[in-house]
């Protein structure tokens, strides 16, 4: 079980495995980003996009699913996250992409307000099977302490 006192800033963890469906693609987007460029290839075909793509909504999802089977193999006392500080969809994904996650951890500190627990900020890239960056987010994380009673350090 990973703790605060395991996090190492600049450690990197590279992860994850996720093949990118038409039909994921389009269901997806009928349910929750309606727009033509995810649904309709002419329509897509007329846009930046030049063909159907996933909503950066749906990148946002899938990423998510891996960071998720990523904890479930490399278990840490997890708290949840208090939100993302930056998001950006770097490149269309398309049906057809195969995804993978690369995160480094940036920074840590002890919450003086909670001796029990540790905020840290790390940077996460979805990356296609072509290398390229199609999402970047800097998010915070919130996880146990495995001693609480330890002096907190400025």
């Amino acid at each position: 079980m990973l703790y605060f006192e395991d996090l190492e800033i600049g450690s990197t963890q590279k992860y994850g495995h996720y093949e990118v469906t038409r039909e994921e693609v389009m269901e997806f987007a009928g349910k929750y980003d309606p727009q033509a460029f995810h649904l309709d290839d002419d329509a897509a075909a007329a846009t930046y996009f030049g063909r159907l793509s996933a909503s950066g909504w749906h990148t946002c999802a899938m990423t998510m699913a891996m960071m998720v089977e990523n904890m479930k193999v490399h278990k840490q006392a997890g708290l949840g996250s208090p939100g993302v500080d930056q998001l950006r969809w770097k490149k269309p994904v398309y049906p057809g992409d195969t995804l993978r996650v690369e995160t480094t951890l940036l920074e840590k500190r002890r919450s003086k307000s909670r001796p029990d627990m540790g905020i840290f900020k790390s940077i996460g890239q979805t990356i296609n099977q072509d290398g390229d960056v199609v999402l970047e987010m800097i998010s915070n994380g919130l996880i146990k302490v495995r001693d609480p009673d330890a002096a907190i350090e400025d």
